[in-house]
């Protein structure tokens, strides 16, 4: 059974959605230097990189990421191709969702990880998308950028339809090596009391 790591590492160097704290990671001792041991001192938000979207984001006193059952997390996902500009209802008909309650949406957003900066014209869901979505029973959705909301978006429907329903969001996937089809997914989330949201390691089995 081969295993993907489908999570993006952390640096200062990396994409940060704008507005978002930057990334800032410090040695404060240096074994080099002749410390006792490396340390570092690390800052950033809490949805940076591949990270976890808790209902409590976008939802008043919805669930926090520390309370994100782990079955949820772990178990059959649904990778599915929508290489397409947009995810709405119509490109979601044709997918087989009857046996899911994970998804996971593998486009060209793969690719824009190596770019210089944050790449604006991102794949994403429409509202219609997550109502669609959530008509059908699922509980984790996965994208392979930042957000699963349009960039500059008006009112963030993706997320309050989708977080609203008690549906949980990864978000910053790296599918680029991923054929779609169906895995296991393990997916943790920091343990973070009360939070919003966390970075997460994500993998896949199959």
């Amino acid at each position: 059974m081969k295993i993907y790591d489908i999570s993006v590492p952390l640096s200062p160097d990396m994409h940060v959605y704008p507005g978002d704290p930057a990334v800032d990671i410090q040695q404060t001792s240096r074994l080099a230097d002749g410390d006792v041991a490396n340390v570092s001192f690390l800052r950033f938000g809490s949805h940076t990189g591949t990270h976890v979207d808790a209902p409590a984001h976008f939802i008043e006193n919805g669930m926090t990421v520390d309370a994100i059952p782990l079955n949820l997390l772990i178990g059959r996902v649904h990778v599915v191709d929508a290489g397409s500009t947009v995810i709405d209802r119509e490109s979601l008909t044709g997918v087989d969702l009857a046996d899911d309650m994970r998804v996971i949406f593998k486009t060209r957003n793969s690719y824009v990880w190596g770019e210089p900066e944050f790449v604006r014209d991102f794949v994403y869901l429409t509202a219609d998308a997550a109502r669609y979505l959530v008509e059908n029973g699922i509980k984790v959705v996965g994208i392979d950028y930042l957000s699963v909301e349009k960039y500059n978006f008006d009112t963030p429907d993706v997320h309050r339809t989708l977080l609203g329903s008690g549906a949980v969001i990864i978000e910053g996937l790296n599918l680029s090596d991923v054929e779609p089809g169906h895995y296991e997914l393990i997916c943790l989330p920091l343990k973070i009391e009360g939070g919003d949201g966390a970075p997460a390691r994500v993998v896949l089995r199959g």
